[in-house]
């Protein structure tokens, strides 16, 4: 007897999609850039672009169903092997920018953990900063080996975990306001106050909105476990954006409670989150208890993710790979079926990132340098996302799907090139600093360090395949 298919409902799928794509920090980080005027920002994206990006990657989804809908595989089956190995190269190397940064968060969790403030920032040095971080580096590289189901199921709560404090510190600040001595900081709260600023500055941050919201390609695979998916994933993606919306447009309106959007703290981006629940705690009269729990909780959260990711990433580009692109000792597996060399190079380049970061003027600057490469690195890799969905569209008779994002080949072209050039452009303009004055000595230094970080990371790509074939005359 046939077994009866388990299918996914839009609500679960929506909900699955909303921890991939969002979470507390990236609501921070923007507002650190844009002020309150990332409201308008956050509304005008999602709106013209995470929703047509949503329902292309569930069309790309459909289309290779069959190869479990990975981005390599995409551009592979519409572009040939060469190019779906650069894919995997690319999505490889921007992961290394993202899980530094991640073991730069534990490091400054545990911080704020320790001495409840963020005095660590004014004694810790940049070397030791970058020491602690690749500590925590290799032992979750050996922590994934021997835990990693364990691991997997923590970054999952912790995850649900984080979107929980989230709703509820936007819930607690707007309750706030009706409360004796409730007040809005930012001041005068008008809406010219929530009109972002047009110029050069602007454009350099919307590779970290599109870098908060990316993430979408990670459910793609689901779409054919749907019972409809030409009525069922539309109407998860429109819930994932609503909630979106929800999360970074109240969000960003409670940080403007307790911070004055006009005059922000610089180290905001590191500390923000647990000055944020810092504050709120003090308002409701319980200390630093919200701050204590949102520390754990992002510990946790990222020990886990540290974990998973550097196994997946490494796996990803040694599996899903032509292997006559990679050196055979690259790929080789040890007697537990391991990718050593592979872990060995993702080591070895973290390291590098960070050793470029040290020279930096102090620990807020390597962090928002940090921050500000996967700015670029990760928009950057979104733009094949877009590339396959053209290409597919060119010749929809070739690649049919059940679900079909517009059914007009023309339309549906036109919306492509759409969302690639502005993430194209994103990508380019994120390459010049965001947080150093222009001309200052500074932004020179962080845009040479962006500049040879991205020639490094995704050049290596281009070496590989003249390795391997080195390697295979020989």
């Amino acid at each position: 007897m046939e077994e009866k298919k388990k299918f996914i409902s839009w609500p679960v799928l929506a909900l699955m999609s909303f921890v991939t794509v969002i979470g507390f920090d990236d609501i921070i980080y923007n507002f650190a850039n844009q002020g309150m005027g990332v409201i308008t920002s956050w509304i005008i994206l999602l709106l013209l672009y995470v929703i047509p990006y949503s329902l292309m990657v569930g069309q790309l989804g459909s289309v290779f169903n069959h190869e479990g809908g990975g981005l390599s595989s995409w551009v592979r089956g519409t572009s040939g092997d060469r190019l779906g190995y650069f894919t995997a190269w690319t999505y490889w190397a921007a992961s290394i920018p993202y899980v530094v940064d991640t073991a730069n968060a534990v490091v400054v969790g545990g911080g704020w953990l320790i001495n409840g403030n963020d005095s660590m920032e004014d004694t810790m040095s940049n070397s030791v900063f970058a020491l602690l971080t690749f500590v925590i580096f290799l032992a979750f590289i050996f922590l994934q080996r021997h835990f990693k189901k364990s691991l997997e199921v923590l970054s999952t709560l912790g995850g649900g975990a984080m979107f929980v404090l989230a709703v509820l510190f936007v819930i607690m600040t707007f309750t706030s306001l009706f409360m004796p001595n409730g007040h809005i900081e930012t001041q005068p709260m008008t809406w010219r106050t929530l009109l972002p600023k047009f110029d050069l500055h602007y454009l350099t941050t919307i590779g970290l909105l599109i870098y908060a919201i990316n993430g979408a390609e990670l459910v793609a695979p689901f779409v054919t476990r749907m019972k409809k998916p030409n009525r069922d994933f539309p109407r998860a993606m429109v819930m994932l954006t609503v909630m979106t919306i929800f999360l970074t447009v109240f969000g960003s309106f409670s940080l403007g409670v307790f911070f004055d959007a006009h005059n922000l703290p610089n180290n905001l981006k590191m500390n923000g989150s647990y000055y944020a629940f810092q504050r709120l705690g003090e308002f409701y009269h319980l200390g630093n208890t919200l701050m204590y729990i949102f520390a754990v909780t992002q510990i946790i959260y990222m020990c886990a993710l540290l974990a998973v990711l550097l196994d997946a990433m490494t796996r990803m580009l040694i599996s899903d790979t032509g292997k006559q692109f990679l050196p055979k000792k690259l790929t080789k597996l040890n007697a537990d079926g391991l990718p050593i060399n592979g872990y060995i190079l993702t080591t070895g380049l973290s390291a590098f990132i960070l050793l470029l970061g040290v020279f930096l003027p102090d620990m807020n600057d390597i962090f928002n340098w940090l921050l500000n490469l996967n700015g670029i690195i990760s928009p950057g890799v979104t733009c094949w996302i877009f590339y396959a969905f053209i290409r597919i569209r060119m010749d929809s008779q070739k690649f049919q799907s059940d679900y079909v994002f517009i059914k007009n080949d023309r339309m549906a072209i036109f919306v492509g090139w759409w969302c690639l050039i502005i993430t194209v452009l994103a990508t380019l303009f994120g390459i010049l600093p965001q947080d150093a004055a222009y001309g200052s000595s500074l932004f020179w230094h962080q845009l040479i360090l962006n500049i040879v970080g991205i020639v490094v990371l995704i050049g290596l790509g281009f070496v590989m395949p003249a390795l391997a074939k080195r390697e295979k005359h020989s």
